[in-house]
């Protein structure tokens, strides 16, 4: 069974940090692309880094650049999120999921994708 878990969100003050992770089970975890996405109240799903596990190459959203960084363990067929200075805007619940992205863009993979889950809440306060 395929299965991607997030944790790690909580209360953070603006300027603070967390760090989210993404535990995978259920697939060839290195022929993936994972990825963070994000909604908050109000506001359509949007994406916000997504990594070539295998190649390690990764896309970061404007919005989150120079401030998250996304990063796989392999071993622990995990990816995490390192979220620095942040923001009230960055206020939402965050999911992990396969992602696909050019240099432009990224999205769920595949676009129909539908299985969120409960997602791990961020709450940056100002």
């Amino acid at each position: 069974e395929v299965q991607l878990q997030a944790s790690g969100g909580g209360l953070a003050q603006a300027g603070g940090s967390l760090r989210l992770s993404c535990a995978t089970s259920g697939f060839a975890f290195e022929d993936f692309n994972i990825g963070w996405f994000r909604q908050a109240p109000g506001k359509e799903r949007e994406g916000v880094s997504c990594i070539s596990v295998g190649h390690r190459t990764t896309y970061t959203a404007d919005s989150v650049k120079g401030r998250f960084t996304i990063s796989s363990d392999n071993a622990k067929n995990t990816v995490y999120l390192q979220m620095n200075s942040l923001k009230p805007e960055d206020t939402a619940v965050y999911y992990c999921a396969p992602c696909f992205f050019d240099a432009q863009a990224m999205g769920p993979f595949p676009p129909t994708y539908d299985y969120w889950g409960q997602g791990t809440l961020v709450t940056v306060s100002s």
